[in-house]
C-alpha cells in the first residue's frame, strides 16, 4: 500500500506541477498584462518554484562532453563495457590522456541516487586518469527472474569490474560503498588475486559507525532490524518492469534526508524564489541544477539494504572481524599488497569523522608507508566529492596518492 499512495501521490503532483508551469509561463509572458501588474512577477515566481519542486525525476545523464586541462579543452568519451542487471560498468575518456594513465574504478554508492550524483568527482578525475564507475541499476526496474542482489552480490560486481578493467587498476569508494569495496579489496588480498587494486581510496564511508555517531547512525541503531523489514520495505506496483520485488524505495530515503535539514531546504527554495523575482535567472538555475539530481532517486533491493543496516549499522560486523562473505570471514589482515587512502570531512553529518579512519587501524599488517589519512576542512559530506573543495584539495590529494602507489 505505501507504494501505491505515493504513485498516488506523484501522479496528482506531477499534473500539479504541469499546471503551475503554465501557470508560470502566463504570468511572465510580455504579450499579457499579468506580468507588468504588482503581483504578477511574484505570482510567477512562486508558481514557478512549486512547479520544479512537485516535477517528477527521471535517472539524469552524466552529460560529461568535455574538461579542460592545462588551459585545454578535450574531448570525453563515454561507454558502457560491462552490463549486468543490477548495475553496469561505464568508462570515461578524455582525449590526448597520456599513455599509461591510471585506471581509476570509482564505487558509486547504491543509496537511493544514481550514479550521476559523482558526476563532479568523474569529471575532475577524468582529467588525470581513465575512470571507470559502477552504475547501479533502479531495482524497481530489474525483473524478478533476475534474482536477488546483496552484499555478497555488491562485492562480487566489484571484483568482476576489477577483473574487467585488468592488473594495476585503482579503486575509490565514495561513501557507503566503503564497506563492501574494503571487503572487496581483503579478499582479493587473501587470494592474491592478478588484478587486486593497487590503491583503495575510502571517502566518507561507514567503516566502523560507532565513531562519532550521526543523525544517520542513531535512527538504524534505535530500532531492530524486524521494524525496518516491517515499516520500510515495500513492493514495487505492476506498472514497472521489477513488479513484485521487494525494495527499499528511493523516495522513503529522499524523505528521510530532506527532514534531516528541512530547513535548509526550505530556505534555498525561498532563495530561488527571491532571485526569479529580481531576475537572477543563472542563481536560481544553479539551485534547479543541485535539486534536480539530488530527487532523481532510484530503489534498492531490500534484502542489501537490510543486510547493510544489520552488518554495518548495527552488528559492527566490519570493524568486529564477523563480517562474511560467501560463508567466509572476510579477514583485514589479509591487506598487504592494496595502499588505502581515508578521506574524511571536517563537517560530515552522515559519516562522522573517524569512521572511515577506522580502516587504516584494522588493516593492521599493511605498512604505515601504504596508508594516509586526510581530513578536508570545512567540507561536508557532499564536499568531499564534489564542488570546489573536492576539486582544488581532495582530488589532489587522491592524484597524489595514485601517482605514488601505482
Amino acid at each position: 500500500m505505501l507504494y501505491h499512495a505515493y504513485e498516488l501521490q506523484r501522479a496528482w503532483l506531477s499534473s500539479a506541477s504541469a499546471w503551475a508551469s503554465i501557470g508560470a509561463e502566463m504570468l511572465s509572458n510580455p504579450r499579457l498584462p499579468y506580468g507588468y501588474l504588482g503581483l504578477g512577477p511574484a505570482a510567477a515566481s512562486a508558481l514557478e518554484v512549486f512547479a520544479h519542486a512537485a516535477a517528477p525525476y527521471g535517472k539524469p545523464a552524466f552529460g560529461i562532453e568535455t574538461v579542460v586541462v592545462d588551459n585545454v579543452e578535450h574531448a570525453v568519451s563515454e561507454a558502457t563495457v560491462v552490463n549486468k542487471p543490477f548495475g553496469d560498468l561505464k568508462r570515461f575518456r578524455r582525449e590526448e590522456l597520456p599513455e599509461g594513465a591510471p585506471r581509476l574504478l570509482i564505487v558509486a554508492p547504491m543509496s537511493g541516487h544514481f550514479a550521476t550524483l559523482l558526476r563532479g568527482t568523474v569529471e575532475r578525475m577524468v582529467e588525470s586518469c581513465e575512470v571507470y564507475i559502477t552504475d547501479w541499476a533502479d531495482a524497481k526496474t530489474v525483473p524478478l527472474h533476475e534474482g536477488h542482489f546483496d552484499l555478497d552480490d555488491y562485492i562480487d560486481y566489484l571484483i568482476e569490474f576489477l577483473e574487467h578493467i585488468g592488473p594495476d587498476a585503482h579503486m575509490m569508494a565514495v561513501c557507503q560503498p566503503s564497506v563492501p569495496a574494503f571487503a572487496a579489496t581483503a579478499i582479493m588480498n587473501r587470494e592474491k588475486h592478478p588484478c587486486t587494486p593497487k590503491t583503495l581510496t575510502m571517502m566518507g564511508g561507514p567503516i566502523d559507525t560507532r565513531e562519532s555517531p550521526t543523525t544517520v547512525n542513531d535512527l538504524a541503531m534505535e530500532r531492530p532490524i524486524a521494524w525496518f523489514r516491517e515499516t520500510v520495505i515495500a513492493t514495487v506496483p505492476l506498472s514497472y518492469r521489477g513488479a513484485g520485488r521487494r525494495v527499499y524505495p528511493g523516495f522513503l530515503q529522499l524523505a528521510g534526508f530532506m527532514s534531516m535539514n528541512l530547513g535548509s531546504h526550505m530556505l534555498s527554495h525561498y532563495e530561488m524564489f527571491k532571485h526569479l523575482t529580481k531576475g537572477d535567472d543563472d542563481s536560481a538555475q544553479a539551485t534547479k541544477d543541485f535539486y534536480d539530481e539530488y530527487r532523481s532517486v532510484c530503489d534498492m533491493t531490500a534484502e542489501f539494504y537490510l543486510q547493510t543496516v544489520e552488518e554495518v549499522f548495527q552488528t559492527h560486523s566490519i570493524p568486529n572481524g564477523t563480517f562474511v562473505h560467501r560463508g567466509k570471514i572476510v579477514d583485514l589482515h589479509e591487506i598487504k599488497r592494496t595502499a588505502i587512502l581515508a578521506i574524511e570531512g571536517e563537517r560530515d553529518d552522515i559519516s562522522g569523522l573517524g569512521q572511515t579512519k577506522a580502516a587504516l587501524n584494522l588493516a593492521d599488517k599493511l605498512s604505515d608507508k601504504k596508508k594516509r589519512y586526510y581530513m578536508a576542512e570545512g567540507a561536508g559530506h557532499y564536499g568531499i566529492f564534489n564542488g570546489s573543495k573536492w576539486r582544488n584539495k581532495v582530488a589532489p590529494v587522491v592524484e597524489e596518492f595514485i601517482a605514488e602507489h601505482g
